[in-house]
C-alpha cells in the first residue's frame, strides 16, 4: 500500500461524516428499544450486551494490572471472566466493578463519537476492540458471537455509503445506552428472589464490606445517566 492509499485512509478514518437527520436519530432510537423490551428478542440481543459487559471486565484487569486468562460467552448470555493477581485490592475491585458499568459507558463513549460526526471512526474502533477480545475468547460460542459482531462492523464500514453507516452506528449505540440499563433490573430482581448470590454486586460487597444494595444503586446511577447524557448528545440537545 502507498503513501496516498495510506493517507487517503487514515483521512476516511478520522474524518467527519455528515450528521444524519433527525428522524433518522429517533427511529434508531425507537428501533433499540423495541429490541430491547421485548423478551424473546432481548434473550438474543443481549448477547451483544454480555460481550461488553465481559469486555469491560477484562479490559480493567488488564489495565489495573491484573493477567487475563480467557473470557467465556455462553448461549444463555450469561459470560465468564477469568484474571490473576491479588484476590483483594483496588485492581480486584475495579475489575469486579467494570462489567455492569461497561456497555452504558461503551455507549456514552460511542454517543460522543457520534456527536463529534465521526460514524467511521467508532466503527472501526468497535471493530478493534472486538478483534481483541477475540484473542481472548476460550469457548467456541464465545468466539462465534464475537466474529459475527466484529464482521458485522467491518462490512459496514468498509462497505456500505454513509446513510447505512450511520444508521447501524446510531442503532449500535443506542443499543448499549437501552440496553445497558435493564441488566441491572434483572439483577436486582434475581437478587430480590435469592439467586445470583454470586453476582458482581456480591462479590463487591464482600471485597469492600459496602452493601450489595448500594453497588446495585451505582450500576443503576452509572446506567441511567449515561443513557441521559449519550441522548443529550445524540439528538443535539
Amino acid at each position: 500500500m502507498d503513501s496516498t492509499s495510506l493517507a487517503a485512509l487514515w483521512d476516511r478514518l478520522i474524518g467527519t461524516q455528515p450528521a444524519p437527520d433527525r428522524w433518522l436519530v429517533i427511529a434508531t432510537a425507537v428501533a433499540a428499544l423495541a429490541v430491547t423490551v421485548p423478551p424473546g428478542l432481548w434473550r438474543v440481543a443481549r448477547n451483544a450486551i454480555t460481550i461488553a459487559h465481559e469486555g469491560g471486565h477484562g479490559l480493567v484487569a488488564l489495565v489495573s494490572g491484573r493477567r487475563l486468562q480467557g473470557i467465556r460467552l455462553h448461549s444463555d448470555t450469561s459470560g465468564l471472566t477469568v484474571s490473576r493477581g491479588k484476590p483483594t485490592g483496588l485492581g480486584m475491585i475495579l475489575t469486579a466493578a467494570a462489567g455492569y458499568t461497561a456497555p452504558p459507558l461503551l455507549g456514552l463513549g460511542g454517543a460522543w463519537l457520534l456527536a463529534a460526526h465521526r460514524v467511521t471512526l467508532l466503527l472501526w474502533v468497535a471493530t478493534a476492540l472486538l478483534a481483541a477480545m477475540l484473542v481472548m475468547i476460550r469457548n467456541a460460542y464465545g468466539a462465534l458471537t464475537v466474529i459475527v459482531t466484529g464482521t458485522a462492523f467491518l462490512l459496514v464500514s468498509w462497505l456500505t455509503g454513509p446513510d447505512v453507516q450511520s444508521a447501524f452506528a446510531y442503532s449500535a449505540v443506542w443499543f448499549l445506552l437501552l440496553g445497558g440499563v435493564r441488566p441491572a433490573f434483572e439483577l436486582q430482581a434475581k437478587r430480590r428472589h435469592g439467586g445470583a448470590p454470586d453476582s458482581d454486586a456480591d462479590q463487591l460487597s464482600r471485597l469492600t464490606h459496602v452493601p450489595p444494595v448500594l453497588w446495585l444503586f451505582l450500576f443503576h446511577a452509572v446506567s441511567v445517566c449515561s443513557l441521559i447524557g449519550g441522548a443529550r448528545w445524540m439528538l443535539g440537545l
